[in-house]
């Protein structure tokens, strides 16, 4: 039997870009599309909050929960974007939404505990589960639903095994496709009825291109929900996130970062309050990729790259290829190599049938997209 480090799998998304990196240190041009890390700057007030801060001097360690007035306004943006009150007391900021995932995955979870998971879905999930030694159960989504997680196709995981939770997200990556507040209130009494914890992974919300998403502490009080700085707010480097919880979980989880991590850096925390108040810069920039977005819906089509849904959120085509490769890290290998543009395998995201799709990420903006299809057009005839 495989040993638990063994049974993690490299981030294919990581070693693409690790190949990109290579490539550039040669001399070459890429084209990034392989990873979801927004182009922009990090917002003006954000960077003059932290400049403020580093004019104190003092960047010591914080509660372990994070500031009070970063917890405090966190929960303040539930109010205010959902119409959902969140006593700022369940509020844990945490170093990036990743360390999210580990505190939730300890403070719900004994070794061995199965969690459902979508296929095609975010590595990471079943790659820090394999790690934590516990079960992740993919459930197979499909492209003519929208990639969308259902109560259906948890029913069918529960009846092959019993699941202790389910792990949801809208936008979802690498899709882009949302859930809606009905398909997450489904979800929440299908996790009620089994006596399973419902995580909802909602660190793209603010990244949509019609409807806004829907928190699912709007179906279900009780429900675990994950969000981060990084997407929305432009600030993937400075590691820094949240999760909302259930009261009786906020002590676990205080013991839990304690001892991992002490607290999110205290430099990070105060850059975070302040992003809340660059929502003018920051949607300035959403319009940006909604630009992206279009280049690439509207052109890819004409390069043979036709089966794809069009992206509710977030800033990914999740692209079927199947007409040119049934081995995608192969084929993202050979883009790569010979035409400089990064994308990443779809088996990232689904081992089953991810061998004939691949992610298009278009935060880098407009003019990276159609520098991309320019290469590929004569690439794919």
């Amino acid at each position: 039997m495989a040993s638990r480090i063994e049974r993690v799998e490299p981030f294919l998304a990581m070693d693409v870009l690790a190949a990109a990196a290579a490539k550039e240190r040669h001399g070459d041009s890429v084209v990034h599309m392989e990873v979801g890390q927004p182009s922009a700057p990090v917002p003006r007030l954000v960077r003059e909050a932290a400049s403020r801060a580093l004019e104190v001097g003092r960047i010591g360690y914080t509660e372990a929960l994070g500031i009070a007035p970063l917890r405090e306004r966190i929960a303040r943006h539930y109010r205010d974007a959902y119409g959902v009150e969140v006593s700022p007391e369940r509020v844990v900021v945490t170093t990036g939404s990743s360390a999210g995932f580990v505190l939730a995955f300890l403070a719900l979870f004994d070794k061995g505990a199965r969690l459902a998971i979508s296929a095609p879905g975010y590595p990471a999930y079943r790659n820090i589960l394999a790690a934590l030694d516990l079960e992740p159960a993919p459930i197979n989504l499909r492209r003519q639903d929208g990639w969308r997680m259902n109560a259906e196709g948890i029913e069918r995981a529960q009846a092959e095994a019993p699941l202790a939770g389910v792990l949801a997200m809208s936008p979802a990556n690498p899709s882009g496709t949302m859930i809606g507040r009905a398909g997450l209130a489904d979800i929440a009494a299908t996790c009620r009825a089994h006596g399973l914890w419902f995580i909802s992974d909602e660190i793209y919300h603010g990244l949509t291109y019609g409807s806004a998403a829907d928190t699912a502490l709007a179906v279900e009080p009780n429900a675990v929900v994950i969000n981060s700085f990084s997407k929305y707010y432009c600030m993937t480097g400075w590691r820094v996130g949240w999760l909302v919880v259930p009261e009786r979980l906020v002590r676990p989880m205080e013991r839990l970062a304690q001892n991992l991590y002490i607290s999110a850096p205290y430099l990070s925390q105060v850059a975070a309050l302040a992003a809340f108040d660059a929502t003018e810069e920051l949607e300035q920039v959403k319009a940006g990729y909604a630009r992206a977005r279009d280049v690439l819906l509207n052109e890819l089509p004409g390069i043979g790259i036709t089966e794809f849904h069009p992206a509710d959120g977030a800033f990914y085509i999740y692209a079927d290829v199947a007409r040119f490769t049934n081995d995608s890290i192969a084929f993202c290998r050979r883009m790569l190599d010979e035409t400089g543009v990064a994308a990443t395998p779809g088996v990232d995201f689904d081992h089953e049938q991810g061998g004939h799709h691949l992610r298009l990420s278009f935060a880098g903006g407009e003019e990276v997209c159609r520098e991309a299809i320019g290469r590929l057009r004569a690439w794919l005839r």
